[in-house]
């Protein structure tokens, strides 16, 4: 039995002769539409960028920064559950029930979102959200895992490795859950993924500003990659400390053009994708300026870079050791990397 997912009483995928699958709070959906493409299922959509709880980076704590909010959070958590220390103690996995919804869901989604700021280190939603997970125990939201689109596709599989590739974006439990909730979702969320979806690879971060060492990923007996990933330097922009890739999303870029006193056109993005042949030579060169200008003159400091990992699951034993090899074909200096420890 797999220790983060083995012997779990969740929801199942229903099948039926006409070929649909069904999953908990929402509309059928056909199941080679599925195959052929995750996206026709959980479209991308845009998320506004969130403003993040203001999170410090010179964190002291010995324990990380996501079970401090553990700690802070359970009286209150405990009080607006219904819940007693003498129940919570009792609760096990199989108390919990598992559930998939897509972008549709508008209330399931707000929901989620609420809980990310409260409960996630990140304190904020991802910008590319495409899948999400939550577990709940007599329809109190308990846990939640987000996959996105990668800002930037990895190539540990080679140039394939886009068709296969999700990043888990967020993750959190609420403080009162047993301690391997968290484990048993992800590895649920995988296994959901790969059953329903192309995708195969499953790429995570964790942060050393927040004490993060990637103890979930290695409990679940993810690959470790090292720790190489992500920008050694970050930038405020209001209260929030972010990375280079601010200076150039759609948002910014649209914050940028305003600035500019440029009309946005209506045709010069879809969702988080910018048309620059649509604009004018001038109007692309002020816009990217003014980005650099804003990138220039933000405060900045120096930081760790992160710690990356990565699950790679096929269907079959037979597509997951053909899809290893592909990763020792193209990743020889990624194998058999010791875990960090504290």
């Amino acid at each position: 039995m797999n220790k983060c997912g083995g012997g779990i009483k969740v929801d199942t995928l229903d099948s039926n002769p006409e070929g649909l699958v069904k999953f908990q709070d929402t509309a059928p959906i056909r199941r080679k539409e599925v195959k052929r493409k995750c996206d026709s299922l959980f479209p991308e959509f845009e998320v506004e960028e969130q403003s993040a709880h203001q999170r410090p980076f010179e964190y002291s704590q010995k324990h990380c920064w996501q079970y401090d909010i553990r700690l802070n959070n359970r009286q209150e958590d405990l009080k607006n559950a219904g819940l007693t220390e003498a129940e919570v103690s009792k609760l096990t996995i199989s108390d919990f029930q598992f559930n998939v919804f897509d972008k549709y869901d508008k209330r399931q989604f707000n929901d989620v979102k609420s809980f990310i700021e409260r409960h996630e280190w990140l304190g904020s939603m991802s910008l590319y959200p495409t899948l999400f997970f939550t577990a709940k125990y007599k329809g109190i939201l308990a846990g939640a895992v987000i996959m996105d689109v990668p800002a930037v596709f990895s190539k540990i599989l080679g140039e394939e490795t886009k068709k296969w590739e999700r990043l888990i974006s967020r993750g959190a439990c609420i403080s009162w859950s047993p301690k391997n909730l968290a484990s048993a979702l992800l590895m649920w969320a995988i296994k959901w993924a790969v059953a329903n979806t192309q995708f195969r690879v499953f790429t995570a971060y964790s942060d050393p500003e927040a004490k993060e060492i990637g103890t979930i990923y290695q409990a679940c007996n993810f690959i470790y990659l090292g720790q190489n990933s992500g920008t050694k330097k970050k930038y405020k922009v209001g209260d929030k400390w972010t990375s280079d890739r601010y200076f150039r999303t759609r948002s910014a870029y649209k914050r940028f053009a305003t600035q500019l006193g440029i009309r946005w056109g209506y045709d010069w993005n879809k969702g988080n994708t910018i048309y620059w042949d649509r604009m004018s030579a001038g109007v692309v060169e002020q816009i990217k300026n003014k980005s650099k200008e804003e990138q220039a003159k933000a405060e900045k400091r120096e930081a760790p870079t992160k710690h990356k990992y990565v699950y790679i699951l096929g269907r079959t034993r037979k597509e997951t050791k053909e899809l290893k090899n592909l990763f020792k074909k193209h990743s020889p200096k990624s194998q058999g990397i010791i875990y960090p420890k504290r």
